[in-house]
């Protein structure tokens, strides 16, 4: 739908003067004059870092960190399968654990997940140690995935009956043998046992938020369910990093949308911003995150750009986190 038009100039007004002093939202940035390929073979040679050679910070003690929203499609599962990615091929040692049944982080890493496949649901249920579950991910060093089956879709009642139900993940990551830069837990899109288990082992929640209005509704609920596990469960727990995703920056909504966040919870947001961008859906279904599928789109070099604040916050306040 085409914007409304703008107040009609007055008498005297100079087309050339005001051509030369308006910048449109679109107007192109320095860098998107450069030849389009260039710099995309710029971007894609700083995302996959063939050589190694290029870090990210990386945190003295483990950062256990809950990509959590019970509202279902703003990114979660994108954003941690790309964040675990860009992190591990920058030298950080990352585990995923998928916490929905749906296994979609599984896929996004092209890990096995079908039926009669170990996964998480044994480690809950059975206690099966973590290491025994953890597969490592194909062609992305340093980067390991628990994976979902739908077997897990079931665990929601089984738990119910278990001795300290909301800790067994706790435990799980406890236990485990190796040391992992960060843990990354992919939750379902609600607020039950499953997501209660992952906010009992996380120090971090980082929650991704879509830059529409609905978005925002159901945040007060999860706010309160941080609140109410951090008091009686996990008081290490803290809501350290908010991400701004499907941004579409040609709509004044996702401009409004973005400063009641900011205003909200202030630092906390991350400045790179995740656009609306095709490759990262089309990411999945070969198997990939975006920082393989595509490293020189705009939706890779923005999920590097939030990983790479991420390391580098980890960096500046090691005192908040755990071992």
């Amino acid at each position: 739908m085409a914007a409304p038009a703008d107040t009609p100039p007055a008498a005297g007004y100079d087309d050339e003067a005001a051509a030369s002093t308006y910048v449109s939202r679109e107007t192109p940035t320095r860098e998107e004059d450069d030849p389009p390929l260039a710099m995309e073979a710029m971007r894609a040679v700083q995302i996959l870092n063939p050589s190694g050679e290029v870090t990210m910070p990386r945190p003295e003690r483990t950062r256990v960190m809950c990509v959590a929203n019970q509202k279902g499609g703003v990114g979660k599962t994108t954003t941690t399968v790309n964040l675990a990615v860009a992190l591990a091929l920058h030298g950080n040692r990352v585990l995923v654990v998928d916490l929905d049944p749906q296994g979609n982080a599984s896929t996004g890493l092209n890990v096995p997940h079908h039926t009669g496949v170990p996964d998480v649901y044994d480690c809950l249920i059975d206690s099966v140690p973590l290491e025994e579950v953890a597969q490592a991910v194909e062609g992305i060093p340093n980067l390991w995935c628990v994976p979902a089956t739908i077997d897990l879709a079931g665990a929601e009642i089984e738990l119910v009956s278990v001795v300290a139900r909301e800790s067994r993940l706790a435990r799980a990551i406890a236990a485990y043998p190796g040391h992992f830069d960060y843990v990354f837990i992919d939750c379902p899109p609600s607020l039950g046992l499953l997501t209660v288990n992952a906010l009992v082992a996380a120090q971090e929640v980082l929650i991704p938020i879509q830059c529409e209005y609905y978005a925002l509704e159901g945040l007060n609920q999860l706010i309160q369910n941080i609140n109410l596990v951090r008091q009686h469960l996990n008081p290490k727990l803290e809501v350290s990093t908010i991400l701004l995703t499907m941004y579409d920056r040609r709509t004044r909504l996702a401009d409004a949308v973005e400063q009641d966040v900011r205003n909200h919870f202030g630092d906390k947001v991350l400045q790179a911003v995740i656009p609306r961008n095709v490759r990262v859906s089309e990411a999945p279904s070969y198997g990939q995150s975006v920082m393989t599928y595509d490293p020189g789109s705009r939706g890779a070099t923005s999920y590097f750009e939030a990983a790479q604040e991420i390391a580098e916050r980890g960096v500046m306040e090691p005192v908040s986190r755990n071992a």
